[in-house]
């Protein structure tokens, strides 16, 4: 559906005010479309994004500071999020080789398990995106990270 449509407004400022709030609008969509997924898992998007971090680290440990800068939203507390997984039995606490003082995450077997599942259940997105080209995909990155820039 148009942006128009979805906002019911006919008229903008101007073609970047629109896209600016197209990206918003979008970019809030998703983020809808993701919590009402993970929402029976019992996982936030923001707690699904940390797993999906731990993940990508395979074996090794990482600091909650090195998750805080890969993470997608920026503005999360990722000590909270990190302790909520821990109660969770999703992630687990390990001491730093290097700095014992220094506490490390690493992802555990069963937040593994849910993450597979997570993803499975998240696949969809791949059906949403697939309505435009390989083509387009990758000029809309390219937008993107033009706008970030």
């Amino acid at each position: 559906m148009k942006l128009e449509e979805e906002l019911q407004q006919n008229k903008f400022q101007s073609e970047h005010q629109k896209a600016i709030l197209n990206i918003l609008f979008t970019s809030n969509w998703l983020e809808s479309d993701s919590s009402r997924i993970l929402k029976p898992l019992g996982i936030s998007s923001q707690q699904y994004n940390v797993l999906r971090i731990l993940k990508g680290q395979g074996e090794s440990a990482i600091s909650v500071n090195d998750i805080m800068s890969r993470m997608i939203d920026k503005m999360s507390n990722a000590s909270r999020l990190v302790e909520k997984l821990r109660k969770k039995e999703l992630i687990e606490r390990v001491i730093c080789e290097h700095d014992r003082r220094q506490v490390d995450i690493r992802i555990t077997k069963k937040g593994l398990l849910l993450l597979k599942e997570a993803d499975r259940e998240m696949g969809h997105f791949g059906d949403i995106i697939s309505k435009i080209t390989d083509k387009e995909a990758k000029a809309l990155s390219m937008i993107l990270d033009k706008i970030r820039g």
